[in-house]
């Protein structure tokens, strides 16, 4: 079939004006990681008419990805992700620029995977802590912004960093810190509510001490980072609307009932970012004995 893409997006016309459409078309986004949160927020920011990606990924699917994945099926096990990824994409929108870092990505293709782009979109390995820290300082530097919307439980946390303002490594102060430790600040530095721990019925399902440890994660949690995340990447490309950034963040969790509005000044320094820390390790201390 012929496709056009004024119609393929015609319905979003009302929430974003035409112009604003084109916008969104020649607007270029950096997607690291397409697993659980990645594959949904590539799915919407396609559905939005975004017309240019560089995406990356180095997995491929398994049948453990099947409770939370987009693109996770039984005709996908033991294929790419950024191959499946691209696919979709491109069937979405068959005019869209898709680049493909299926290598991952490194310090040798950071400077091209971030190369004319307006957004980058954090769905990094929660383990990926090395080229994660190097992705955003990078970012901060070129004056790109970048956004992580986390699946936290049955809700979603959003922070987001822009240029001149409060860096990624100014809020979650990663340096010097054990593997283990930077795993903690980040997922507390991400969720300073913390509001997932009310319901976590099996504490020893969270290992942060292993790279290949499997964290749980639900489905519900993803979409609604999705749709956190993509709603403010389109007032950041189109310029309008308020965006919230560090030191501030949402928490909205779906199980609780709640939104949750944080300010953190001075990020993980502040005394109830150190008192949350040190919270969940002993938390997670005691679930390993169990």
């Amino acid at each position: 079939m012929d496709f056009d893409y004024y119609d393929a997006f015609s319905r979003n016309i009302g929430w974003v004006t035409a112009e604003e459409q084109e916008q969104l078309r020649n607007a270029k986004v950096a997607i690291g990681g397409l697993g659980g949160v990645g594959g949904d927020h590539s799915i919407v920011l396609a559905r939005l008419g975004i017309g240019n990606f560089n995406i990356s990924d180095m997995d491929a699917y398994d049948v453990a990805n099947f409770n939370r994945q987009a693109g996770a099926n039984i005709n996908t096990v033991g294929q790419p992700k950024s191959e499946v990824m691209e696919n979709t994409l491109r069937a979405i929108n068959p005019t869209a620029s898709v680049t493909n870092f299926a290598e991952g990505i490194s310090e040798d293709n950071l400077d091209a995977f971030l190369d004319g782009v307006d957004l980058y979109v954090d769905s990094l390995d929660i383990f990926s802590v090395d080229i994660r820290r190097k992705v955003f300082q990078r970012c901060y530097e070129k004056g790109i912004p970048a956004i992580s919307a986390a699946p936290m439980g049955m809700g979603a946390a959003l922070m987001c960093f822009v240029p001149g303002k409060m860096s990624f490594e100014e809020y979650f102060c990663l340096e010097g810190h054990s593997f283990e430790d930077q795993i903690v600040r980040f997922v507390v530095g991400m969720s300073p509510s913390m509001q997932q721990r009310h319901y976590l019925v099996r504490t020893s399902s969270v290992n942060f001490t292993k790279k290949d440890a499997k964290v749980p994660s639900t489905c519900m949690g993803i979409s609604l980072a999705a749709g956190v995340l993509c709603t403010n990447a389109l007032k950041l490309l189109l310029g309008r609307g308020d965006v919230i950034h560090a030191p501030y963040g949402l928490h909205f969790d779906a199980y609780r009932n709640t939104l949750i509005k944080t300010h953190r000044p001075g990020g993980n320094k502040h005394w109830k970012q150190r008192f949350m820390c040190w919270y969940l390790k002993r938390m997670l201390a005691k679930g390993d004995k169990q």
